[in-house]
């Protein structure tokens, strides 16, 4: 690892640990409170339950957190950097089994990748970090403009294109998404491209009529590659906490989601919804992002992740 490569990690895991700030200092400084020369009895883990619950882990993973702690440590005096370093095994064990990065498999041609999520999650930046994550793997890609709600949307893919040299098929504002998908994916073809990935209109969970959209897009895909969509990614909102938890819900049954990324945990993230989803869907979870530039998006690793939740250094 170059000295450049070296400081362009560090300074991720830096922007990790202030946007999950607001996260580890209330959980740090509640267990703080809490376990000042107490020990772990009922009231106690009554009060770091509902601490838990408050920093957007959600009532099953908060209970079950302290069911662990209280195992082997009940009724007996505990410092507050013990129940730290207790919550963060604990939670590690919830994400290392998702901790999953993307693979792209070289039996298909092109790998077709659906992208779906809510409007504002960090959707069609993400495309772009993946174009160039894959590009620097050796992999040829091509880009499809599925939002075809927004021309925003549409131009923005297109910038990521320019920037990454790739080739972006899109149409008119308002055109038909499925159509366009079927378009890309015989471009792809063409071009034979290893990778395409479809940006989609960032829809609301709660509209059923986008979730239709949905739905006949992927249908479209299936009569080209009955093996296809081969990774249906949701890319989450790390600031909206337990939305994301809903949104999981809704886009696992409208879509079969096969993979996660998780954005924005540069900003006042709560992330500590994502060990409530991990626990709640399995899910695997590629890769998560701190920033807008490319190298701000990485893969997913459990163990810092729940250290940096609690509030240990690393």
């Amino acid at each position: 690892m170059t000295e450049e490569t070296k400081g362009k990690k560090k300074g991720w895991f830096s922007r990790l640990k202030d946007g999950l700030k607001r996260s580890s200092s209330a959980i740090s400084g509640g267990i703080g409170d809490i376990f000042v020369k107490k020990k772990l009895d009922a009231a106690t883990m009554a009060e770091l339950e509902d601490l838990l619950i408050m920093s957007d882990l959600g009532l099953t993973v908060s209970r079950a957190v302290c069911d662990r702690l209280s195992k082997n440590r009940f009724d007996r005096e505990i410092a507050p950097e013990e129940v730290q370093s207790a919550l963060a095994s604990e939670v590690a064990k919830i994400l290392r089994p998702v901790a999953m990065p993307l693979q792209i498999s070289g039996e298909n041609k092109p790998h077709i990748i659906l992208m779906v999520g809510v409007n504002g999650s960090g959707k069609t930046t993400t495309i772009g970090k993946l174009a160039k994550k894959f590009q620097n793997e050796g992999k040829s890609v091509m880009l499809a403009a599925g939002d075809t709600f927004r021309a925003a949307a549409i131009e923005q893919l297109q910038v990521w294109g320019d920037r990454n040299r790739v080739s972006v098929v899109s149409g008119k504002v308002g055109s038909d998404a499925a159509g366009l998908a079927y378009d890309a994916i015989q471009q792809a073809r063409a071009e034979n491209a290893d990778i395409l990935m479809i940006d989609t209109a960032g829809r609301l969970q709660n509209k059923s009529h986008l979730m239709e959209e949905l739905a006949k897009i992927i249908r479209v895909i299936k009569k080209q590659d009955a093996s296809a969509p081969h990774s249906t990614l949701l890319v989450l909102d790390a600031t909206t906490g337990q939305n994301a938890v809903m949104q999981a819900k809704v886009f696992q049954e409208a879509a079969k989601v096969s993979g996660l990324i998780m954005t924005k945990l540069d900003g006042t993230a709560k992330g500590g919804v994502l060990v409530a989803i991990a626990e709640k869907f399995d899910l695997p979870i590629h890769a998560i992002g701190v920033g807008e530039s490319i190298e701000d998006l990485q893969s997913f690793d459990a163990d810092v992740f729940s250290k940096m939740l609690v509030g240990i250094e690393t």
